[in-house]
């Protein structure tokens, strides 16, 4: 791929790229480094993505490296999952929804991930189950774990820690 379409890509889908990073690892410097190498392979490689599908080409390689990334790596760091949010120069948070944020960040990675792409960046289950490569029946019932485990936080009063 020549550099000014990968330079054009980046700018497009760094932001989300990052974010997805981030609220895989939880680590500013980690998903920096994720998404430089992301766009690297593409600058070194001789892949053609079809028009239209480049957001998810991205993401999807994003996943990947992130997953590379975790089996290779011994400690991983958790931050707030408000910080990954707050990269997107387009996206207020509400302080009434911190506590929410913060819910959402104690989850489990792959519940975390599944909430984050749906409900944060507004995929749709195909669309999730593409970028996961996983299928749609699995990206819904993540989803609906989360919701399980938020609503038990918020509605019953106990927290989840794990």
């Amino acid at each position: 791929m020549n550099n000014e379409a990968v330079l054009r890509l980046f700018d497009t889908y760094a932001d989300d790229a990052f974010r997805l990073a981030y609220s895989y690892l939880g680590s500013r410097p980690d998903a920096e480094d994720v998404v430089q190498d992301v766009f690297l392979k593409l600058i070194r490689s001789d892949i053609t993505i079809t028009k239209g599908k480049e957001k998810s080409y991205i993401l999807t390689m994003t996943v990947n490296r992130c997953r590379d990334f975790l089996k290779s790596s011994d400690v991983v760091l958790k931050a707030p999952f408000e910080d990954a949010v707050e990269v997107g120069s387009d996206i207020n948070i509400d302080e009434d929804d911190t506590e929410m944020y913060e819910a959402v960040s104690e989850l489990p990675e792959k519940l975390r991930v599944a909430i984050h792409l749906h409900y944060y960046e507004g995929y749709s289950l195909k669309e999730i189950a593409d970028i996961l490569e996983i299928e749609p029946s699995a990206v819904s019932m993540r989803l609906t774990r989360a919701k399980e485990i938020l609503r038990k936080r918020f509605m019953g009063g106990s927290s989840y820690a794990g």
